[in-house]
């Protein structure tokens, strides 16, 4: 019997995300645990990347799975379930700091998930500037402030797309814009960086 139970736990970790997010809405309340272990660390990174502290990243994780679950009767896989999710952990995020305003929205640049994403790398780098430029922390210092710097609009749709890796499609989705706005703000907080760079490499 435990056997049986196993197999049936993997083979619906393996179904699609639509396919679970209907088995809840059929009355299956235990198929959202699978949703719960699938998307529990993106959720976790989402919100720390608002709060800049795990234990309130986790304390909004665990309210936006909640809010998600209550929410679920309404998704109509119009996007994806993680686009949908995803806003759900945002909002609920600015909630949780306009409820706490000694936090702020900030980007850890020197976090390795940061470091790791090969279109931030390529957007860091500079015509103008030697590659070795890219491993000093004054590097990282000015990157850091360009990107604080930012106007909110610019600054969310550059995460999303760079960090989060999310394509134009989801980033208009979620933050309830046209596609092409969404390309203009990340052409602008590009341009935006890169300017602060060269500006760096002139003064050296």
């Amino acid at each position: 019997m435990q056997r049986t139970r196993k197999t049936a736990l993997e083979n619906t970790t393996a179904a699609s995300d639509q396919a679970i997010v209907e088995r809840v809405q059929q009355g299956d309340k235990e198929a959202y645990n699978i949703l719960v272990l699938r998307y529990q660390h993106k959720v976790c990174d989402i919100a720390y990347k608002y709060v800049n502290n795990y234990v309130d990243a986790n304390d909004i994780a665990q309210e936006s799975f909640i809010r998600a679950y209550r929410a679920l009767a309404n998704f109509r896989g119009e996007s994806s379930f993680y686009t949908w999710l995803y806003r759900i952990v945002s909002n609920t995020a600015k909630s949780y700091l306009e409820q706490n305003q000694k936090h702020r929205y900030s980007v850890d640049v020197d976090d390795p998930e940061f470091d790791n994403q090969q279109d931030v790398k390529g957007l860091l780098i500079s015509n103008d500037s030697p590659d070795a430029l890219l491993e000093s922390d004054e590097l990282h210092k000015i990157v850091s402030q360009a990107m604080e710097d930012l106007p909110e609009d610019l600054k969310r749709a550059i995460v999303l797309r760079e960090v989060e890796e999310m394509s134009y499609e989801d980033i208009a989705s979620i933050m309830d814009t046209p596609i092409g706005t969404v390309r203009s703000r990340i052409f602008r907080a590009r341009q935006f960086i890169e300017d602060r760079l060269a500006q760096f490499s002139q003064g050296n």
